[in-house]
């Protein structure tokens, strides 16, 4: 038998504590910890796409409903619960784990301002890169770029800087994290010659307030032999600022763009919904073809493949969110700029649009991550908005639900796409943005007027071990939202 949602054994809670306090969603009272953890097993064993990979979410593994409390209390923490029932099966031809992205949070409400953009912020966007081959390699920080409005703009921080300390300390694999992660830390600045990092004995200290980023970084019209090019630095896949995307399109529209850069070479993914509507605003052409299809865990695609096989196919369109008309250029050509910080619905992109126009990609390989997730809350549908919605905890999952299929059915690339012109970021050079001298810009420049045998690209490639995003909680992640399964 399935276990039943939901246990005599809870307690009855006669009051709350006095320290309970209202916010602007919910009213939080305490939960039990076996409460917590009926929550985790519940929603994987209902929406994880690797469920037959797990014995312990099989719908007949309990036989009794003591047996099914005696495992959850087997567990010390929901966290604890949570990781044990991922799968841990290997991808053979990469090495990869098949599932490296799904997580819980124990607090939504920080998960959903994410989602829209908000973070905790210093505004240094930066890279990690090894330049040692020690056991536990040094590392150095290179910055990315500089977010308008904040701490690292007022500081003067700027793109190509250099640091390999914090708080004093040598950066390392080990113990970046613990050293990038406070809200204020000093950054030691430091150059890089192609071999070696050497201190140059500045430092500059820097704080993180909450901030709203918009992922249009930077667009212009370029004029490349003659002919209107379109170029746009797009950070983050987020539908709160879809409008602000659209709108830059009506402006490549307006400018006659006859080709388009694309550069998300920063971009860790997002909303798979706008990125739909980014490949209908390339194209155009294409309204009402298969996008993406989508493959659920067995049980959930079955049932829709009998009785609504629509919902899981994803059609290019022409609105957007709210009814907005999409600017579209009909292109049959795209440069995409991507390096192995270019993630989920990045490559959503690529994926996707390949069967129906060129897709030339400028830069290096990408992360590898075509499965997508949705936030499981603790409520009788497994929604924000359902009912019953359990108010003693903010604890949420992130699993993986569903793979990406584009329309002539290729999937499964843990290995990330690998680009048509190699060019690796040149920690010695990195360029303005949006320049038409930056590397790979430029790259992608030189093939659009036909100068790709004659140009002579950096390919040196320094290890990365992650970035500023990797403390967004939201990290690398492709998602849809608020989905409604008529089952759990």
């Amino acid at each position: 038998m399935k276990p039943l949602k939901y246990f005599a054994i809870f307690l009855f809670l006669g009051s709350f504590f006095t320290s309970c306090f209202n916010d602007n969603d919910d009213v939080i009272r305490p939960a039990t910890q076996l409460e917590i953890k009926n929550f985790v097993r519940r929603g994987m064993n209902a929406r994880y796409l690797y469920k037959p990979d797990v014995p312990d979410l099989a719908n007949n593994r309990f036989t009794s409903n003591s047996e099914y409390i005696d495992f959850l209390n087997g567990f010390s923490s929901p966290e604890e619960l949570f990781q044990a029932l991922r799968s841990k099966e290997i991808d053979p031809a990469s090495g990869k784990m098949i599932d490296d992205f799904s997580w819980i949070v124990n607090d939504y409400i920080a998960l959903e301002q994410s989602f829209n953009g908000i973070t905790l912020n210093n505004g240094m966007e930066f890279g990690l890169v090894s330049f040692t081959d020690d056991p536990d390699p040094k590392i150095f920080g290179y910055v990315r770029y500089v977010l308008p409005g904040t701490d690292a703009e007022i500081k003067g921080i700027q793109r190509g800087m250099i640091f390999n300390t914090i708080d004093g300390q040598e950066i390392t694999v080990n113990n970046r994290r613990s050293l990038l992660s406070p809200d204020t830390y000093t950054i030691g600045l430091a150059t890089y010659d192609g071999n070696s990092v050497t201190a140059t004995g500045e430092s500059i200290s820097l704080t993180k307030r909450q901030y709203t980023e918009n992922p249009v970084f930077t667009s212009k019209i370029l004029d490349v032999g003659g002919s209107p090019v379109g170029y746009i630095m797009y950070n983050q896949f987020n539908d709160a600022f879809d409008p602000q995307l659209n709108a830059v399109f009506g402006q490549f529209v307006a400018g006659g763009v006859t080709d388009l850069i694309l550069d998300v070479r920063y971009n860790p993914g997002g909303n798979t919904e706008t990125a739909k509507d980014l490949a209908s605003m390339i194209t155009g052409q294409f309204a009402g073809q298969i996008f993406t299809t989508e493959e659920w865990n067995p049980e959930i695609q079955q049932f829709y493949l009998t009785n609504n096989p629509e919902f899981i196919i994803n059609r290019f369109d022409n609105q957007i969110v709210g009814g907005t008309l999409i600017n579209s250029l009909n292109l049959s050509r795209l440069y995409i700029l991507t390096t192995n910080g270019s993630a989920s619905a990045s490559e959503l992109i690529i994926n996707a649009l390949d069967p129906y126009i060129d897709v030339i990609q400028v830069g290096t390989t990408t992360r590898g991550k075509f499965q997508a997730s949705t936030t499981i809350y603790d409520s009788d549908d497994l929604r924000r908005t359902g009912k019953n919605l359990n108010l003693g905890h903010r604890y949420a999952m992130q699993p993986l639900v569903l793979k990406t299929i584009n329309s002539v059915g290729f999937t499964d690339y843990f290995g990330g796409f690998d680009p048509e012109i190699r060019i690796a970021e040149d920690f010695t050079n990195l360029g303005v943005l949006g320049d038409e001298n930056e590397p790979l810009l430029k790259a992608a420049i030189d093939d659009i007027l036909g100068n790709r045998s004659k140009a002579n690209y950096n390919t040196k490639e320094l290890k990365s071990f992650g970035d500023s995003n990797m403390f967004n909680i939201d990290y690398e992640m492709m998602y849809k939202k608020d989905i409604t399964i008529p089952f759990n």
